[in-house]
């Protein structure tokens, strides 16, 4: 998103692919192909292969599935409206620090500076984007401390997430202060992972486990709503003006991510954890 932009993708269907994205399990593809939205697309895709035959065996119809799978990959030499190569080996950890999923930077940068930008339009933009989310230009992004942690929402709530964020808060705590809770995304999910002891070790860190899987404060649902003025480590998709409630701050980043932010207090970088 931060290099297509939101709504770079308006009316168009996306395909991901190269090493990297066939490197991810289909956890991690669904992600992916769920953030295309984000782009304006619509609709995503990665080929179907190994790793998504395997996920599928044991369903029903999975034969049929596996019949069409030939008939879902692009021709080799098709042509694409657009083509973005982004080296996956340079990626690192990303935390939104505006009011659209494009405004990002790496954990370990600062929040961008006027001077970074060419047109009034974007610096424009910048300035509006900081005043709500109450930060100055060339912040480190590690100085934001946060109120909330929240792992849930369509795009990182499934088993594999909440595996990765309990490998970061097992023998560790919320930090003072810290409002931490998680929102299994669904009841099937949520069942496997209170039978693999996720559940225990979430609440033993000090997050409060929502048992009704759904999308909760993704989008400030029934009471999960972020109060004005505060600030969201979130695993969600979304990180419009009041998207989490009415003046709340949101920071999208990884499951992991969130868990390292409630640890710390602010936002922080996973590798540190590991």
């Amino acid at each position: 998103v931060q290099v297509v932009g939101a709504g770079g993708a308006n009316g168009f269907a996306v395909e991901f692919a190269g090493s990297a994205i066939h490197s991810l399990d289909m956890a991690g593809r669904m992600t992916v192909c769920n953030m295309a939205v984000e782009l304006g697309a619509r609709a995503a895709l990665i080929a179907a292969d190994e790793v998504t035959e395997t996920a599928l065996k044991g369903h029903s119809h999975s034969g049929q599935f596996a019949y069409k799978a030939e008939s879902w990959i692009s021709d080799p030499k098709a042509i694409f409206d657009e083509e973005f190569t982004i080296s996956g080996a340079d990626i690192e950890p990303l935390i939104t620090w505006g009011t659209s999923p494009d405004q990002s930077v790496p954990i370990t940068a600062n929040v961008p500076c006027a001077e970074d930008y060419i047109s009034p339009k974007a610096k424009a933009l910048l300035s509006r984007s900081l005043q709500y989310m109450g930060l100055i230009e060339g912040q480190s992004a590690q100085s934001i401390k946060i109120d909330t942690a929240f792992i849930g929402s369509c795009t990182n709530s499934r088993i594999e997430d909440l595996r990765e964020a309990a490998k970061i808060l097992e023998g560790r705590h919320v930090a003072k202060g810290v409002e931490a809770i998680v929102v299994p995304g669904s009841a099937m999910t949520r069942i496997k992972a209170e039978a693999e002891g996720l559940r225990a070790i979430f609440e033993a860190a000090g997050f409060e486990w929502r048992p009704e899987a759904g999308c909760s404060m993704c989008l400030a649902m029934n009471d999960d709503i972020a109060m004005d003025g505060e600030r969201v480590a979130s695993s969600t998709n979304r990180n419009f003006e009041g998207r989490q409630g009415r003046g709340a701050r949101t920071h999208l980043m990884s499951p992991a991510m969130v868990a390292a932010a409630a640890i710390s207090g602010h936002l922080a970088d996973v590798r540190d954890f590991k």
